[in-house]
């Protein structure tokens, strides 16, 4: 799956996993030694997201039920836990410094592609 910034197509996720059960959102990236670039998870249902456990830090986009960004955190280091975003309905994880990237920001809509 494929995850695109939609007023521009610029792709921000190539290879984007979907969690979307219970236990594969437990799970999380708990596990991984790093998350490549062109990689992330789509959390869903989510409103908040912690990295405790984490080896590496990451980006994280809130999106509320329309996939409108919401709220970005750029670098979110391990060991750290974000507010609950009560107008969130999922959370895209992203490797540290892809929003920055790809000029993502508050307002703007992600694409889902299979």
């Amino acid at each position: 799956m494929k995850a695109l910034i939609g007023y521009s197509g610029i792709e921000l996720v190539g290879n984007l996993m979907v969690a979307d059960s219970i236990l594969t959102r437990m799970k999380g990236l708990l596990g991984r030694d790093s998350l490549p670039y062109g990689w992330g998870l789509w959390l869903k249902p989510c409103k908040g997201v912690h990295t405790f456990g984490m080896k590496f830090a990451i980006d994280v986009v809130f999106l509320d039920r329309d996939n409108c960004v919401i709220k970005i955190i750029s670098g979110l280091k391990p060991n750290r836990m974000t507010a609950v975003y009560p107008q969130a309905a999922t959370v895209l994880e992203l490797p540290s410094s892809t929003v920055l990237a790809v000029n993502l920001t508050k307002g703007d809509v992600v694409d889902f592609k299979p």
